[in-house]
C-alpha cells in the first residue's frame, strides 16, 4: 500500500478522502484522430498531392501521373498503475479509499495520453516503408520566442503557416498553459477590439479564437515535469495543430481491475493499464510556438 496512507488514519473524523488538485483525465484525446490498433506498432499510409497536365494536342498520349505514397509508423507503449490497500488500514479508516484510488489512476492514465500526444506532435516521426526513417519537426514549423510569451502576432503566424500549407481550417487546436493565456491577455491593449475576446478566453467563457480551439494543459508528466515541456531555458512550448495531422493509436483502452492479492496478505490492489502511442502525420500540419515563461 502507499506508504503515505497513514496520513488518512482516523485521528479526527472525516467523511471522505479528498483528492488533491490535479488535471482530471486527458485534455487532448478528443483533439486528435483516434485509431484502434493491434500489435506493438501500426502503420498509416498517405497519398501526396499531384498536378494535372495541360493537354497540348488532340489525340495526345494519356499521361501517367506517379502518385506519391508515404507511410507513418506509430509505436505502441504499455502503461501501468497499481497501489495496495491493506486490510488493517481499512480498520483504521472511516472510509474505503478504493474508489478514490481508482479515480486517481484514471486521471493518471489521461495525463499519460496527453504526454504521448504532445511528444508526438513536436518529436521525431518515423516514415518509410518499414517506418525506420526518422523525421524531425523542421525549423520552418517552429516560431521563435522573440523574448515574449504568447501573443496575437504569434497566433496569426501559426494560422498563416497552416493556411499556407492548405491545412483544413476546421478542427484546429492549440495547447497552452495558464501562464500563456495570461500573457496573451497582458499583451492585448485595453482599447483593442481583441481584448474582450481574449479576456473571455482567459476566464473560460470562450473556447475559440482566430480559428483555434484553446486547450489549457497544466498537468504533470510521469517524471513530475509539466506536460507542456520547456524547449530550452525558460522557453515553454505551445502547440497548434489540425485534428487529422496527429493520430492517437490505442492498442488497449484504459482498463481497471480491483482484486485481492493473496500474496500481499489479501490486500486490495487497484490496477490500471493501457497501451497507447501517437504520431505526427504531416509536418506542415503542426506548429510549435516558443513562449517565454
Amino acid at each position: 500500500m502507499s506508504t503515505q496512507i497513514t496520513t488518512a488514519f482516523v485521528g479526527q473524523y472525516a467523511a471522505n478522502v479528498t483528492m488533491l488538485a490535479q488535471q482530471k483525465g486527458s485534455k487532448l484525446r478528443e483533439a486528435v484522430r483516434l485509431e484502434h490498433v493491434t500489435g506493438k506498432q501500426a502503420f498509416f499510409d498517405q497519398i501526396g498531392a499531384t498536378a494535372a497536365r495541360r493537354r497540348s494536342s488532340r489525340h495526345a498520349d494519356t499521361p501517367r501521373m506517379d502518385t506519391p505514397h508515404a507511410r507513418r509508423r506509430c509505436a505502441i507503449e504499455d502503461f501501468d498503475w497499481a497501489d495496495l490497500i491493506d486490510r488493517e488500514d481499512r480498520l483504521r479508516l472511516l472510509i474505503d479509499p478504493t474508489s478514490t484510488y481508482a479515480r486517481s489512476a484514471a486521471n493518471a492514465m489521461g495525463r499519460a495520453i496527453d504526454e504521448v500526444i504532445v511528444d508526438a506532435i513536436r518529436g521525431t516521426a518515423f516514415t518509410g516503408e518499414t517506418g525506420a526513417t526518422p523525421l524531425a519537426l523542421p525549423g520552418a514549423q517552429k516560431l521563435p520566442a522573440a523574448g515574449t510569451g504568447l501573443t496575437i502576432a504569434k497566433l496569426l503566424a501559426a494560422k498563416r503557416a497552416l493556411d499556407t500549407a492548405d491545412i483544413d481550417g476546421e478542427d484546429r487546436f492549440i495547447a497552452v498553459t495558464s501562464r500563456q493565456l495570461e500573457d496573451l491577455l497582458g499583451t492585448t491593449q485595453v482599447t483593442s477590439a481583441d481584448f474582450n475576446t481574449v479576456r473571455a478566453l482567459v476566464q473560460g467563457e470562450l473556447e475559440t479564437f482566430l480559428g483555434f480551439r484553446f486547450l489549457r494543459v497544466d498537468g504533470m508528466r510521469i517524471d513530475g515535469t509539466k506536460i507542456m515541456p520547456f524547449i530550452t531555458g525558460n522557453e515553454r512550448a505551445c502547440l497548434a495543430w489540425q485534428r487529422d495531422q496527429v493520430v492517437l493509436g490505442m492498442g488497449a483502452e484504459p482498463s481497471a481491475r480491483i482484486t485481492e492479492r493473496p500474496d500481499k496478505n489479501y490486500a486490495t490492489q487497484v490496477f490500471y493499464s493501457m497501451s497507447a502511442g501517437a504520431t505526427r502525420m504531416q509536418e506542415t500540419g503542426v506548429v510549435e510556438i516558443a513562449c517565454i515563461e
